[in-house]
């Protein structure tokens, strides 16, 4: 058990050393998934493009909460 928890110690330490620029680059990517997807739905009514926006904003706030943390180390050097 104890090594599966340093595994895991490692792997969340490996996670936050993304660099600002790197997050930068997946959150605008995603930003342009959720973009053509929500004209999907509102310009053709595609229902399966909603589903696949919602999954998109999703993402898009995992991706902001990590911005705001790797932002707030980064403010700390």
């Amino acid at each position: 058990m104890r090594y599966l928890s340093s595994k895991l110690l490692i792997l969340r330490l490996n996670l936050t050393s993304i660099s600002m620029k790197d997050l930068l680059v997946k959150i605008n990517a995603e930003i342009e998934t959720f973009k053509v997807e929500a004209e999907s739905l509102t310009e053709k009514g595609v229902k399966a493009a909603g589903a696949r926006a919602r999954k998109s904003t999703l993402e898009i706030e995992k991706l902001l909460k990590e911005f705001r943390k790797v932002s707030i180390e980064e403010s700390k050097k």
